[in-house]
């Protein structure tokens, strides 16, 4: 019969445990202190208040609204092959497959190992071990281990939502991405039609003062009019032929920048056609409130979910204060000499099992550190989400008063073509009766010519703000419904469990490059959280 445990051991023991619990970490004073902005706190101001016209929300597709089929192929090439887009969806990849190593940690894990060894044992009368001296053996383990985190606080289940966050954050970006790639192969196309626009109008100039000139040469040989003026009718001539080459080298430029978005080689660019594209398609503004719309633009959603993933990261390193609770369970053969089998047999067999639990008591101030730098960088997130909201404000507001200007801008250019051609034409007319000078016409067709570059210039201006306007309000490709909702982004404490959704079907292969699939939409969460 054992002895009994002595009283003093028994109280020791006793008061040992809330010493060991008072001796945990604590979080006291360490929380984060930044405050979300929602788009309706801030003034959007009249210009977005008054953008109420005509125009529906962006579609995905929003370029066909130009009505240029070269322009739709072109820009689904350009997300087939595009070199950045590709990076932004093999992150996105990337983000899914943390998302499956986050996961696996809510799961019991299975380990087995063998080793089949075979032995020489030593002879050596302080080293050796006696009846194996100086023979051979097989020294053979074979174990099967299950461990099984029980995440009493809710850490790996933090850590798995966290990483389903980035990853839809990820796919944000990506979308941001290809929006870009979509904005800047619209403008450079537009940019592309404007330059032909252009290069009409020079070749129009110089047929203009070839006929000038033809006209100088037929009054100076009727005796109308003076070499002077002859020579004034030549001179334009070598600097409109320039315009024309200054012009051509723009579209040939611009073909190879559309190569490049595309991620192919210049000799791509040569098959781009004139585009159809018409300067003067109509390009509204939208008609929905502004607060909804900044819902919809990919940079607030990748914000919004890297906030809900530093929330749960604060989960995580708050989780690290508790106790650490494992289930261990191990079964395996033993053999240390015999046959080559002998580890198999039953009588070399043996097993463990049983909790395994940890408790910090003194770490020096690691997890303090540790919770305060995640609270720290929880806070980065919602202030970059804050200014993300601000920015988003202001772009929108940029392109809205941009494009109204420009609408007013070609009015008056319009006017302004009008006037400049009915001076050129009677200052034309005029010369040709003999009752103007020369001069007259040099001015008129100056003024022509300005007004007229002006004009496209103007109308392509209108259209690339139009395309900018569209990038502002995020392109119409992800649901506003798809964000985390506000309780989402809150730290959770880790104290209460929540069902964890499951991995989107999309997500299992990834986006086709048609222009047609667009990156997986994020799943719906629970909005239930722990205080």
């Amino acid at each position: 019969m054992q002895s009994p445990v002595p009283r003093g051991l028994a109280a020791l023991t006793v008061l040992a445990f809330p010493l060991i619990i008072a001796g945990c970490a604590s979080t006291g004073g360490i929380a984060p202190q930044a405050k979300h902005v929602q788009a309706s706190e801030l003034d959007a101001g009249s210009a977005i208040r008054a953008a109420n016209t005509d125009a529906q929300w962006p579609a995905s597709d929003w370029w066909r609204s130009y009505n240029d089929a070269q322009l739709n192929a072109w820009i689904e090439a350009s997300i087939a092959d595009n070199p950045t887009l590709a990076a932004a969806q093999a992150r996105v990849r990337e983000a899914r497959s943390m998302v499956g190593v986050a996961r696996a940690g809510l799961l019991p894990q299975i380990n087995g190992n063998m080793s089949v060894q075979r032995q020489h044992w030593s002879n050596n009368i302080y080293y050796g071990p006696g009846a194996l001296g100086d023979s051979n053996s097989w020294n053979n383990t074979a174990t099967l281990g299950l461990s099984y985190h029980l995440d009493l606080w809710g850490q790996d289940r933090n850590n798995a939502e966290r990483a389903l966050d980035m990853a839809h954050a990820t796919a944000a970006d990506e979308r941001a991405a290809r929006l870009e790639l979509e904005i800047n192969v619209t403008r450079a196309y537009i940019d592309l039609s404007m330059n032909y626009a252009l290069l009409d109008i020079a070749k129009q100039t110089l047929a203009q003062q070839e006929k000038l000139l033809s006209l100088a040469k037929g009054r100076f040989t009727g005796g109308l009019g003076t070499q002077l003026e002859v020579s004034e009718a030549e001179t334009p001539l070598p600097e409109y032929e320039r315009q024309i080459d200054a012009v051509e080298e723009d579209i040939a430029l611009g073909k190879n920048r559309l190569a490049a978005l595309a991620g192919k080689g210049p000799g791509a660019g040569e098959s781009i056609e004139r585009p159809a594209l018409s300067l003067a398609a109509p390009a509204g503004l939208p008609s929905a409130l502004p607060a909804e719309l900044i819902g919809h633009r990919p940079d607030v959603v990748a914000a919004r979910w890297t906030v809900a993933a530093q929330a749960r990261g604060i989960d995580v390193a708050r989780a690290d204060f508790y106790p650490n609770v494992n289930l261990l369970v191990s079964m395996g053969g033993y053999a240390a000499a015999g046959p080559l089998f002998q580890f198999l047999k039953s009588m070399s067999g043996s097993y463990t099992g049983g909790p395994a639990v940890s408790l910090p008591i003194f770490d020096g101030g690691r997890l303090r550190g540790q919770l305060g730098a995640q609270s720290a960088i929880y806070d980065v997130a919602v202030d970059q989400y804050n200014q993300t909201i601000v920015t988003a404000l202001r772009e929108i507001a940029d392109q809205v008063v941009r494009m109204r200007s420009l609408a007013t801008q070609e009015e008056d250019s319009h006017r302004s073509v009008a006037n400049a051609q009915r001076t050129f034409d009677l200052a034309t007319e005029s010369y040709r009766r003999g009752l103007r000078d020369y001069v007259n016409v040099v001015i008129a067709q100056k003024d022509l010519l300005a007004s007229q570059q002006g004009l496209v210039r103007i109308q392509a201006e209108r259209l690339s703000a139009h395309a900018a306007l569209v990038g502002a309000l995020g392109g119409g490709a992800i649901d506003s419904s798809s964000n985390p909702t506000q309780a989402e982004q809150l730290p959770a404490h880790g104290k209460k469990k929540r069902d964890l959704p499951p991995m989107p079907a999309a997500w299992l292969a990834p986006p086709l490059p048609d222009g047609g699939a667009q990156p997986a939409a994020p799943v719906a969460r629970p909005t239930s959280h722990g205080g």
